[in-house]
């Protein structure tokens, strides 16, 4: 499979298959394709289905094979970015709720739960992420611009709400509390914080969209009929 990533604020990646390659998706993640390619839809077992459920994914996965060479494009549903992760035995990826958007057909799409539980309760990313593992390529969508930072062993690095997009299963993840009553109080940035630390790699997003439906909020309330 050979592929590109195309577009700015509204991405899209295109893969070329060879006949008899697949591509998996989530339901409704395909945007065009060539008319030699074959959908066909699974649930892939109850558990599978209830991790997606939980986990913020549709129900099904579609599977895209090639009778001959071909071309299928997956877009991003949000203003940001598509980045490409190679899977492996050696390296899972775990990701926000949501991220999954295409996959070739030996990566494995299943539930990860937070080990501290006020990493979900508090920390925004959620008490359930995705887990990326198996063998091959993944494409995940990234809300904004994406930052990668790859941390050492020990290293930390300090996150408002939201913002952690993907981290390598390698990293860890717990809440802090922000200190000082005034600055929990007026400082604008919530109760908590998350802090995420390595050794491994870590990708945040600049739009997260919660803090965009914050911002819009205000406007949506005000709207009459």
């Amino acid at each position: 499979m050979e592929y590109k990533i195309v577009g700015e604020s509204f991405p899209a990646v295109i893969c070329k298959l060879r006949a008899g390659e697949t591509m998996v998706s989530q339901s409704g993640g395909m945007a065009w394709m060539s008319p030699n390619i074959n959908m066909a839809t699974s649930a892939g077992g109850l558990g599978k289905v209830l991790g997606r459920m939980f986990s913020g994914e549709s129900l099904f996965l579609n599977k895209y094979t090639a009778d001959s060479e071909g071309e299928i494009s997956f877009a991003s549903r949000f203003p940001g970015t598509i980045r490409a992760f190679e899977i492996n035995s050696n390296s899972s990826l775990i990701v926000q709720k949501s991220a999954f958007l295409a996959s070739t057909e030996g990566v494995e799409l299943s539930i990860h739960f937070q080990k501290k539980l006020g990493a979900g309760f508090f920390g925004g990313e959620g008490f359930i992420m995705q887990r990326l593992s198996g063998n091959g390529t993944a494409f995940i969508e990234i809300d904004g611009s994406a930052v990668e930072y790859t941390l050492a062993p020990g290293q930390s690095m300090i996150l408002d709400t939201g913002y952690l997009a993907a981290m390598e299963d390698t990293c860890s993840m717990e809440i802090q509390m922000i200190k000082g009553v005034k600055n929990m109080l007026f400082g604008g940035e919530g109760l908590f914080n998350t802090k995420v630390t390595g050794p491994g790699k870590i990708i945040i997003q600049t739009m997260p969209i919660y803090a965009v439906a914050q911002i819009l909020s205000p406007f949506f309330a005000g709207t009459k009929s």
